[in-house]
């Protein structure tokens, strides 16, 4: 039997506020390397895309003259193993849920609505974190950065976790903060419920979306239409 509807949430940026955490593994990074550290607010913009793409976009915006050594890949593979490291053990010290998440999972469940996580953080990552702030077990699935050959904005990364649910992609729709998953739900043909302040370096009303939102109060009377 088909699940009546199905729901695929982001994580960083759209289920909980990772970025403080995120900041201390990256300049935890940073200054292991020789490289500068940048404030929270900084990492808001680079998150979205995996850590080594994190690590990579940081250290080209800051020391470009530089860059050549992280093309390396022993060097870059090493900091990306550092930062999951680091990270992983300090995953949930300064992390919040987005305000409204966990009402609106609960509503969410009430309804029979299946849900799962469709994230570029790493999947075992993803899934300790979900564990420990609380939200895990409200999720069918976690689609992790390595959980398939490909991740977002490749829509497949959406639709395969629709397949594997058993659900059907005009029931779907996605809640994301930033470009790359409003692009994956696009080309996945999946309406896309966009954060206003997301982890995105445009500005939220320049990305493709069907639906804006500040947080999570009041988001069931959207998700009403499309049941």
């Amino acid at each position: 039997m088909k699940q009546k509807f199905t729901i695929l949430f982001d994580l960083d940026g759209t289920l909980v506020d990772t970025a403080p955490d995120l900041m201390r593994a990256h300049n935890h990074v940073m200054k292991q390397f020789g490289y500068p550290t940048k404030s929270t607010e900084e990492i808001r913009n680079l998150v979205g895309q995996g850590a080594g793409a994190m690590l990579g976009r940081s250290i080209w915006g800051q020391a470009k003259k530089e860059f050549g050594k992280v093309q390396d890949e022993n060097i870059k593979k090493k900091m990306v193993n550092e930062f999951v490291n680091f990270y992983g053990k300090n995953i949930v010290n300064e992390s919040t849920l987005i305000k409204g998440v966990k009402d609106f999972l609960l509503w969410s469940k009430q309804k029979n609505i299946s849900m799962a996580v469709c994230t570029n953080k790493q999947e075992h990552l993803a899934i300790d974190l979900l564990k420990k702030i609380g939200i895990h077990d409200f999720f069918q699935y976690v689609a992790g950065h390595n959980t398939f050959e490909y991740c977002k904005p490749d829509p497949r990364h959406l639709t395969s976790v629709v397949e594997i649910l058993d659900g059907d992609l005009d029931k779907t729709l996605m809640i994301g903060d930033s470009e790359t998953d409003a692009n994956a739900a696009r080309d996945a043909g999946i309406p896309i419920i966009l954060l206003e302040d997301g982890y995105t370096e445009k500005k939220t009303t320049e990305i493709y979306h069907n639906h804006l939102i500040r947080d999570f109060i009041g988001i069931e009377k959207i998700i009403l239409k499309y049941l």
